[in-house]
């Protein structure tokens, strides 16, 4: 990996995701850091940064984003993050009972 720009350490929230880039002439996808940060000893806000690695995003400059949210705004952003893993979960919880229903079927066919 190209040098960051995101420190990379420990307390990284998360060091190794699977990113994209969407822009109007197409799309790359490639590894991407995400941290979430409360700066400082009396932090007033919370920062996020995402971070594709440079070495996947050839259309793209080497950069990272970072969005200034206040307590309130990182709390709803939790909260829908939570909801749509939930959404996911229960999704894929949906297909294993469907997949196992189909399987008790073709079972019940064959006997």
């Amino acid at each position: 990996m190209a040098r960051r720009i995101l420190d990379v350490n420990a307390y990284t929230t998360l060091e190794y995701a699977e990113g994209r880039v969407d822009r109007p002439g197409g799309t790359e996808e490639g590894v991407a850091v995400v941290n979430a940060t409360a700066p400082g000893d009396d932090p007033d806000y919370v920062e996020l940064g995402v971070e594709m690695d440079a070495t996947d995003i050839e259309t793209v400059p080497h950069h990272a984003d970072r969005v200034v949210l206040s307590p309130d705004q990182a709390r709803e952003l939790a909260a829908d993050l939570v909801d749509a893993a939930d959404s996911v979960t229960d999704a894929d919880e949906g297909d294993s009972a469907s997949d196992a229903g189909d399987s008790d079927t073709t079972t019940d066919a064959g006997g």
